[in-house]
């Protein structure tokens, strides 16, 4: 891991994510990146006779996004050596997409105003645009919790073949924090597997990796989210790793009419790996 790639919209959200990014990117000793995307009204990029662009109150609007993020910087990431910053006039999802790409970036790490339900969080909301156009790792936080530690982690998954890159990315992740993995796998009314099979099954999927500190966990629950959150609270675990593909494997059970609500002190950070 070299570049971490965080968005900013300043919310305290983004901020959130600054937080949580700039305890990773000591951990790896990772570049931080800062993104500011502004989207600009319909018609604005014409500049010509009729449009209401004003060029000297853009240019002092872009110079107090500039202190802004400077500020943010000197905030979050004062011990850092590398740490770079970057306006971009584009939509949110294309311009973190498009830069995401331009750097190489590794992991991004983006705050989450949306619902408390893991569904809300991978599908729902505002976040799920960007996850859906990118391939690489996204990290979801929700709260801001300075004293934050990566000392278990959950990956949620059915185990399938095309899974299998999914979790490579997720050990690569993983083995900068010498954690003990959780390899859960849920089993609903609608999709009910023997638990044995189940097992049998996650051995399978894993047998070509050398795995240390991890443990093997077949969960019933009524629907998915409400496993791996419920699961994950028993066990008190740090970060939720989840894989996202179009309409097979786990994102399928995710892409349901879902009611659920969760207290936000339940929602841990969520790692999505597109597979």
């Amino acid at each position: 891991m070299k570049k971490i790639l965080i968005p900013i919209d300043f919310s305290k959200h983004s901020e959130y994510a600054c937080v949580l990014g700039s305890k990773i990117a000591k951990k790896t000793m990772s570049e931080i990146h800062l993104i500011h995307m502004v989207e600009l009204p319909s018609g604005i990029i014409d500049m010509g006779a009729g449009s209401n662009f004003s060029i000297p109150e853009s240019m002092l609007y872009l110079r107090k996004v500039r202190d802004k993020l400077i500020d943010i910087k000197l905030k979050y990431f004062e011990d850092f050596n590398t740490i770079q910053h970057s306006i971009r006039f584009q939509n949110p999802y294309e311009g973190i997409r498009d830069y995401s790409k331009k750097i190489s970036a590794d992991l991004i790490v983006m705050g989450s105003k949306g619902q408390t339900a893991l569904k809300e969080m991978i599908i729902g909301s505002n976040t799920e645009k960007t996850i859906a156009s990118l391939d690489t790792p996204v990290l979801i936080t929700k709260k801001n919790d300075a004293e934050f530690k990566f000392k278990k982690m959950v990956f949620a998954s059915t185990f399938q073949k095309d899974e299998a890159k999914a979790f490579e990315s997720f050990l690569e992740f993983a083995k900068f924090f010498n954690c003990k993995l959780y390899l859960l796998k849920v089993n609903t009314p609608r999709n009910f597997e023997d638990s044995i099979e189940s097992k049998e099954k996650v051995e399978k999927f894993i047998e070509k990796y050398d795995l240390k500190k991890y443990s093997i966990h077949i969960y019933n629950s009524k629907s998915v989210p409400r496993g791996i959150l419920n699961f994950s609270t028993d066990k008190k675990v740090d970060l939720i790793s989840i894989a996202t593909h179009g309409k097979t494997g786990l994102s399928k059970y995710l892409n349901g009419s879902i009611s659920m609500s969760l207290s936000k002190n339940v929602v841990k950070p969520v790692l999505t790996f597109k597979v």
